[in-house]
């Protein structure tokens, strides 16, 4: 896809997380909509995947470490075609497949079943190590929360991928500033993440999380590198796309309601503002 067509993508992929969280009465829209143009590029741009074929042993893998986006992978995963769209609206109906994290039992084009904060770089390390030893030529992503690297589990997968110079990982930190009790720098400051990523021997990019070129180019430029993992801070704003959505900590894990999904999707129409 080239530029043009990844936003075309990331827009649809806003409106699918909007019409699954209003039809589930729940979910988390906000750091859904923060995600999806990071998403958009991967999809679109990056990964070596094929909906025909979810499970091709050299597909690149995917990981959602912040398991409660869901919303956004799923909305990806059907525009790309890997089940229906009508399928958004059954997010979180027991009788459905779209559960609030994913499972990757359940659903095709999930690479791992995630939701418990803090542990899907280390998933996505081990994948990592993985193709090394099985003589694979797979890469693997996995996007995390600025909240969630909060948690301890994610610096010691850091530096496990660093020790064993994973240079098939990119790890895409969404930076949006805001958790579900506020502000990450109230709540538990990580920042800077670059000095801090670059001292457990990353490979740091810092990037606008929606700007598809920047995106592009520094995932391309992680592809490239060398004897050590990479990891994009793609900077976002929480709730992106929707007016009274952004950065208002209150959408992390709040669902709209009819009037308000209406007005958020007519700002998400197709050439509108």
């Amino acid at each position: 896809m080239n530029e043009l067509e990844i936003k075309a993508l990331a827009r649809a992929v806003r409106r699918g997380v909007i019409r699954a969280t209003a039809a589930a009465g729940s979910g988390h829209p906000g750091g859904s909509l923060s995600a999806a143009d990071i998403l958009a590029a991967l999809y679109g741009g990056t990964m070596r995947a094929d909906p025909a074929r979810p499970d091709d042993p050299e597909r690149d893998r995917f990981v959602l470490s912040k398991g409660h986006a869901a919303p956004a992978l799923y909305a990806v995963l059907a525009e790309r075609g890997y089940f229906p769209r009508s399928e958004l609206t059954e997010l979180r109906r027991v009788d459905g497949r779209l559960q609030g994290h994913p499972d990757m039992l359940k659903i095709p084009g999930v690479d791992a079943s995630t939701g418990s904060l803090g542990q899907g770089l280390a998933i996505a390390a081990g994948l990592a190590l993985a193709a090394r030893v099985t003589g694979r030529a797979y890469r693997v992503y996995t996007l995390l929360g600025d909240g969630e690297t909060a948690e301890g589990m994610v610096w010691e997968a850091a530096m496990a991928a660093a020790h064993y110079r994973l240079d098939n990982l990119t790890a895409i930190v969404d930076v949006n500033g805001l958790q579900i009790d506020g502000p990450t720098a109230k709540v538990m400051n990580s920042e800077p993440l670059d000095a801090k990523w670059a001292a457990f021997g990353w490979r740091v990019f810092d990037v606008d999380g929606h700007d598809p070129a920047a995106l592009l180019a520094a995932l391309a430029a992680a592809r490239r590198t060398r004897e050590q993992p990479a990891v994009l801070l793609a900077r976002t704003i929480k709730g992106k796309g929707v007016s009274f959505m952004e950065n208002r900590a209150e959408w992390h894990g709040k669902a709209p309601n009819a009037e308000q999904a209406a007005q958020a999707l007519a700002e998400l129409a197709d050439g509108a503002a």
